[in-house]
């Protein structure tokens, strides 16, 4: 692919955004890279899913809160290999690890004649996998590209996401009953070792079409090095990075209440009728976030600045639980549920992202998933305990519990423009090298 102004694939992005044209093929590879990324894992995600119909509610939340553990250990772990090998060669072996592990469950699954511990353990490593995968792809971004490249980029790459959950759910949706779902392991298995060579050539172009060879104080060949464990201690000791995970730890504060006030809502009608709604959902998010990550993000963080894209969508959800307070009805509820994940797909998320453009590498790569993985994991199981006490312990209705997430997503707001005026200062700088 030529880098020519002349080049239609630089004429039809340009539509779509502010790309250069020697961006252009880091761009098309990022896209694809995470188009494939996220078909796998949406391959895989149903399969998930559907083993927790055989299961009772307890055994799920342990399930749940095993995950959190595992995730924490995973992420400890992570921390070691960034410091011990070569960053060229660490982000495509984790694809491959992932690749092989999944391939293991399809031989365990074929030769066990009690397959339930498998099919739990399968459960949790998704649910690993689901956070993990997206979260190393997004350190990689923000390694590649510069801060003034990410604002305007992102938002592309990050509707990659949308297309890649678009085409992986079609695949089980329309294939499960002829494949079978134990083979649909072995074909996610296969996808995920496609972004091995493109994670290869986009590192060749970081320095041959972006001119980015100097961003970072490390180069892909050598060794991050330091405290393996550096990522915990970065989060908790740097004031920029605890902003992050604590902007994160809100969202999934309200992405635990919208999904439990939609599944109260939603009780009364069939499973049939439940499972059509989810679908529409999933259809209308995916759908949206793509319109988004093309026409809407780039240009709102250009135009406005980081504190505008960074708290547009908690703002919008602010409103609409409050509207759900006052007139909590299943439409009003559903709109959230997709305002909230189009918005976070489309705007939040590669806006949010944008952040780690201002921090060094090993912030990058140790802490990011500190806060992608053990922040988000830890918030979903504490808001969700919240959840049940507010309408379990104190009986609260929708209404009441609308307005308590309401509060939540003001000062999720707040924390999204300080965020936001904190990197357009340049004041987000790591942690001493030290550690």
């Amino acid at each position: 692919m030529n880098t020519r102004r002349d080049n239609p694939v630089y004429k039809l992005l340009k539509i779509v955004s502010n790309v250069e044209a020697n961006e252009v093929r880091a761009l098309v590879g990022s896209f694809l890279f995470v188009v494939v990324l996220m078909s796998a894992y949406y391959i895989l995600r149903p399969v998930r899913d559907a083993m927790a119909s055989d299961w009772t509610d307890a055994e799920v939340s342990w399930l749940w809160t095993l995950n959190f553990f595992i995730s924490t250990a995973v992420v400890a772990l992570y921390g070691v290999l960034v410091s011990h090998f070569r960053l060229r060669l660490l982000v495509p072996a984790i694809y491959g690890i992932f690749a092989l592990t999944f391939l293991s469950f399809f031989v365990l699954a074929s030769i066990m004649d009690d397959r339930t511990l498998v099919d739990k353990s399968f459960y949790v490593w998704v649910s690993v996998f689901s956070l993990f995968h997206i979260s190393v792809f997004w350190s990689f971004m923000s390694d590649l590209f510069s801060k003034e490249q990410a604002g305007r980029l992102f938002g592309i790459i990050a509707a990659g996401a949308s297309v890649g959950g678009l085409i992986g759910p079609s695949i089980p949706s329309f294939f499960s009953a002829s494949l079978g779902t134990d083979n649909l392991l072995l074909l996610a298995s296969a996808m995920l070792l496609v972004p091995i060579p493109i994670i290869f050539y986009l590192q060749s172009l970081k320095s041959s079409d972006l001119h980015n060879e100097g961003l970072a104080v490390a180069t892909p060949e050598v060794k991050i090095g330091g405290n393996p464990l550096a990522g915990f201690k970065l989060f908790f000791s740097n004031p920029y990075l605890m902003a992050i995970g604590f902007f994160i730890f809100l969202y999934t504060g309200i992405s635990s209440f919208v999904y439990f006030e939609l599944k109260n809502l939603l009780s009364e009608l069939s499973r049939a009728d439940r499972t059509a709604v989810w679908a529409q959902m999933d259809l209308a998010v995916n759908g949206l976030s793509i319109v988004m990550g093309l026409f809407a993000t780039g240009r709102i963080i250009g135009k406005f600045g980081m504190p505008v894209a960074i708290a547009f969508i908690p703002v919008l959800i602010c409103a609409g639980l409050v509207i759900v307070a006052v007139s909590p009805f299943l439409g009003a509820v559903v709109a959230l549920q997709v305002i909230r994940r189009a918005g976070n797909y489309g705007v939040t998320k590669p806006a949010r992202e944008v952040l780690f453009t201002r921090v060094d590498r090993e912030a990058r790569f140790k802490a990011k998933p500190v806060i992608d993985i053990v922040a988000y994991r830890g918030g979903d199981m504490l808001m969700a305990w919240l959840f049940t006490g507010l309408t379990q312990g104190l009986g609260l209705g929708l209404a009441a519990v609308a307005a308590v997430g309401a509060g939540i997503a003001a000062l999720w707001s707040l924390v999204g423009i300080y965020l936001g005026r904190w990197f357009e200062q340049g004041e987000a700088q790591p942690a001493d090298d030290s550690m």
